[in-house]
């Protein structure tokens, strides 16, 4: 590997539903014969969307500036249920046996989580309490005590809406946990949410109508892809 070391630039990626980032990342490494890649922000593995990598030793050290940026979500949140992960991968661990809940009910609530707020991330997750990562502990069946972290929802656009499935348009900070979210609206309603479905739209200025999907890059052509990113600045 590392044939191409004077190469260096970005790589936006169309993330499908399923693997890991880190799958996404071992992908390219093939493809390009570099090891050195990184990613600006972990997606799940159930989640899709822009995933921006980084190509060359000159060009991951800006990935710390790229991690900052604002993010942009379309979510499905999946109304009258609980799980241990907050999205649909995990285990219900409630239900909901209520009236569904009116538009004008749920409109309210999601305008109250508008603005800068402190939000607790997921035990399933890959952040870090006393040097072991979450999901690691949330595994061996223990639940720890998570600081909250400060964040900000900027916009929250209800684009539908139909018992159970709500379908949102997110636009926030970066280190906002879109399934802690929808736990934390879930208990506000009453009634418990979790994640079904999730893509990222957009990071900063960069966009998923950008994006290209691993099966189109080969060892012959992603330098090309290459190229037409690192014209742009970041």
């Amino acid at each position: 590997m590392e044939k191409n070391t004077n190469l260096s630039g970005f790589l936006l990626i169309n993330k499908p539903s399923g693997p890991t980032s880190h799958d996404i990342i071992d992908q390219l490494r093939k493809i390009t014969g570099i090891a050195k890649i990184g990613h600006a922000g972990t997606l799940d593995p159930f989640a899709s969307g822009l995933l921006i990598c980084a190509v060359g030793r000159a060009t991951t050290k800006k990935l710390s500036v790229l991690v900052k940026l604002d993010k942009e979500y379309e979510a499905v949140f999946y109304l009258g249920a609980a799980t241990d992960t907050y999205d649909h991968s995990g285990k219900i661990t409630s239900r909901y046996q209520g009236r569904p809940l009116e538009p004008a009910t749920v409109s309210q609530v999601l305008a109250e989580f508008v603005g800068a707020q402190n939000q607790i991330p997921p035990m399933f997750s890959a952040k870090k309490v006393g040097g072991h990562k979450l999901y690691d502990l949330a595994r061996a069946g223990q639940t720890v005590e998570r600081q909250p972290a400060a964040i900000t929802i900027y916009n929250l656009e209800l684009l539908n809406y139909a018992w159970p499935h709500l379908c949102l348009r997110i636009n926030c900070s970066s280190g906002t946990y879109i399934r802690s979210l929808a736990f934390d609206l879930g208990e506000r309603l009453g009634c418990g949410a979790y994640v079904e479905e999730l893509q990222r739209t957009a990071i900063g200025k960069y966009n998923l109508e950008s994006a290209v999907n691993l099966e189109q890059l080969s060892r012959d052509n992603w330098q090309r892809y290459l190229a037409q990113l690192v014209t742009r600045n970041v």
